[in-house]
This record gives structure tokens, sequence and C-alpha cells, in this order.
């Protein structure tokens, strides 16, 4: 029974340059007895077609020889994806990394004034982040068209709750609408939030956390408090 190996895809691959084609494979008849090459001449090896394609027989040990070479070409055209040849492209958990991006951003500008450059109030900026989103609890009650949140937390959470509430609400007041009020509680803080009447679904399904985390601000503050530039709160 004969089975015809259709080697389009092999072909058509940069890596079939570099592969034995058919006038040299048949110079590897002699290489090994037991190689499933050997033996292999005219209707039993291989026939020159006459579109100048060729065609191969199936013979025992065949399929695994071109699963061999089909890994050789995807091994060749394969490039690594991540820096310097690791696979590999996060630096580290998502603190780690946004200071690394940071840093990278700012060695790249040569107009840089290291003198103003603050990455430790990026770092504490940023376990407040952690801490409030991990480590607080809120508890919420419904107000007219809007919700109050009291988020509380121990006394090592505490700081950070203050801190992340009310600078929140100080940036976000007045967005689409969205009135923020906040104060500081001895355990962390209350915010109020009233919106336009057909926004109220939205407000409920964010909650205190999808507060917290909504708005594009974060990026631009994390670049002020790194780089002294102001808007570092």
């Amino acid at each position: 029974m004969i089975k015809y190996i259709l080697l389009a895809t092999a072909i058509a691959s940069p890596a079939w340059a570099q592969m034995p084609h058919a006038g040299e494979m048949g110079q590897m008849q002699g290489m090994s007895p037991g190689s499933p090459m050997a033996g292999m001449n005219g209707a039993e090896g291989m026939e020159a077609g006459g579109s100048g394609g060729m065609e191969m027989q199936y013979m025992p040990g065949m399929m695994e020889m071109m699963g061999g070479m089909m890994k050789m070409m995807q091994s060749m055209n394969d490039k690594p994806a991540g820096i310097a040849g690791s696979p590999l492209s996060e630096p580290g958990q998502s603190a780690f990394a946004a200071i690394a991006e940071v840093v990278r951003q700012l060695e790249s500008d040569p107009q840089t004034d290291w003198s103003k450059v603050n990455i430790d109030a990026l770092r504490q900026h940023l376990r407040d982040m952690d801490v409030v989103m991990i480590d607080s609890g809120v508890l919420t009650e419904e107000l007219e068209r809007g919700l109050r949140f009291r988020i509380t937390g121990g006394p090592d959470a505490a700081p950070s709750i203050t801190r992340m509430v009310l600078a929140h609400a100080g940036i976000m007041d007045g967005v689409e609408q969205w009135r923020y009020t906040a104060r500081e509680l001895d355990n962390g803080a209350i915010l109020e939030v009233q919106v336009p009447e057909g926004d109220l679904a939205k407000l409920k399904g964010l909650g205190f956390y999808g507060l917290l985390a909504s708005g594009m601000h974060h990026q631009p503050h994390h670049w002020a408090i790194a780089n002294g530039s102001g808007m570092g709160g």
C-alpha cells in the first residue's frame, strides 16, 4: 500500500532551503543500513514530478523522520519572545513591574532631573493600593441617588485607606457629574458618591473597589509621583 506525504507546507518554509532536496537525499541512501532512506531508489524511493515537485513512498520510520524534520523547521522559525533570550517579559509582581516600567522611562530620557525623582514615594503609593484592595473591609449604605461606603481596616491598613480614599475623591469629584465627598475615620474613611439617576445601576455594580480602580488618572499620577512633577499626593 502506497501513501503519499504532502510536503507543500514544508517546502514553503524558509527552513526548506537548509534541508536536503531530492538530489542530495539520493546520496543519503548509503549513510546507514538502518536508515529509513536506505535502499530507496526509482519507484521505491523518490520520483521527480512533472511539475518539479517530488513524491515519497511511505516506508517504515518515514513518518517519524518527517515529524523530526517538521520540529526542526519550527524551531528554526521560532524567535525568543521575552527579554535577552528569556521567554519571560514580566519582571516581577505588579508593584515591582510598575516601578520597573517607570525606571526604564526615566533612564531613557536624557532630560530626567534625578534630583526630583522619588521612587520610594511611588513604592509607598503602590503599597497603599495593594493594602486597600486586599486588607480593607467595606460597609455600604444607600443614599438618594448614591451610596455611602465605610471603608475600614486594622492599624496597618487604616492610614493607607485614608490616603487612597481622600486622594481618589479629590481627583474624581465632578467627573461625568458624579459627586464624591470623603472624610477620615480613625480606622479608615467614609466615601459618599452621588450620581445622575441613569448611572445608579452602574454605581452599584462598581461598588467601592470598582470606583477606586476607575478613571484614567492612575498612570499620570504614578508618573508624577516618581518624577517629582506634581500631582503626587
